[in-house]
């Protein structure tokens, strides 16, 4: 059997309708490969089941960079995509992502929790005027002493947040 080189009977391989041979050049063109959606990918190493909601929502949260959003921006934001959830649904499915280590959780204050899509080692500053949060590389944080965690426990990860407040502006109105 000839390589498949066209992008049709690529796709063909991709869903199983064409057997695979031994010559064959099952590689993704880079036009496809380059298709791929980041949140398609990250669910399905997380071994989250792909559900229309699920990517739909990952894309949101996961295709435009690393982003801090309550689970309200992400309902309002999806709701103005055309994409039907309840804000319980949006909750739910953060909740997975948590669990399967496509979020983090960062919680400021009781009812107050952010959900950020940077798993990469840093820290935050959180404005307590605006409720804006600003990444901050991990290196640029240095932890100094800790505590001995308590028995049968170890310290799994350390957040630093640091706590911001912006001066409030002057009134220059002339009178």
């Amino acid at each position: 059997m000839a390589p498949a080189s066209n992008c049709n009977a690529t796709l063909l391989l991709l869903v199983g309708l064409l057997p695979i041979s031994a010559d064959m050049d099952t590689t993704l063109p880079q036009s496809v490969a380059a298709e791929r959606p980041i949140a398609l990918e990250r669910l399905r190493a997380a071994g989250l089941r792909p559900t229309r909601q699920r990517v739909a929502l990952a894309r949101l949260l996961l295709e435009n960079g690393n982003r801090h959003v309550t689970a309200e921006q992400l309902h309002s934001e999806a709701l103005a995509a055309s994409i039907p959830v309840s804000l319980a649904t949006i909750y739910n499915t953060l909740h997975q992502f948590i669990e399967c280590g496509i979020l983090r959780e960062l919680v400021f204050e009781p009812g107050r929790s952010y959900f950020d899509t940077n798993l990469e080692d840093h820290h935050h500053f959180y404005c307590d005027t605006t409720g804006d949060l600003q990444d901050i590389p991990g290196e640029q944080v240095t932890v100094g002493r800790l505590p001995q965690p308590p028995a049968g426990a170890e310290i799994s990860r350390i957040d630093v947040i640091i706590r911001i407040r912006r001066e409030p502006r002057q009134n220059t109105t002339l009178n």
